[in-house]
């Protein structure tokens, strides 16, 4: 790990974060709430909320793919995914469902504002985002897809959005 420079936990949670918080709208897989606290901490993000019946840490199947992560990566848990987003919009962020949707725009195309924080929503992995978490956004970003099925697994979803929102908000 020194040949690779990481931070210690403790300098990660001193370091300046990405303003970029992941809401996981009732997610059901363990392992995909692992991947995605593994790539916020790949990315330095704010957090991660998890709502509804997402499981929470300590846990040994999201530990699996996390990999100690949910030490560094700040969470917190709300019943309601419309109760985390009230919370977020207090702390002045703008929220973004990851959603094939009416309106919705391509990652490709979606410009940040460097002075705004964002909270992205990952939705059910049968159902996607629900539609009262969707009335509550202020807009949707979709990846665009080109073969015969209609989605992309969570954590393959989570890591393309923040990796694309990364590039733009934090190495221009």
């Amino acid at each position: 790990m020194a040949e690779l420079n990481r931070i210690s936990l403790d300098q990660f949670k001193q370091v300046e974060k990405t303003p970029v918080i992941i809401i996981l709208d009732n997610v059901r897989s363990l392992n995909n709430i692992g991947s995605v606290f593994r790539t916020a901490d790949a990315f330095r993000l704010e957090g991660v909320c998890l709502c509804g019946i997402c499981g929470t840490p300590p846990n040994k199947e999201i530990h699996k793919t996390a990999l100690g992560a949910t030490e560094s990566v700040k969470w917190t848990y709300f019943e309601n995914t419309t109760d985390a987003i009230a919370e977020l919009r207090k702390q002045k962020f703008r929220v973004f469902a990851i959603e094939q949707a009416e309106g919705s725009i391509s990652v490709g195309s979606f410009l940040p504002d460097r002075n705004t924080k964002i909270a992205l929503i990952f939705g059910n992995e049968i159902h996607g985002v629900g539609e009262d978490v969707m009335q509550l956004c202020d807009g949707c970003i979709e990846i665009p897809q080109f073969g015969t099925k209609h989605s992309l697994n969570i954590a393959v979803s989570a890591g393309i959005i923040i990796w694309e929102i990364f590039k733009k908000l934090m190495l221009k």
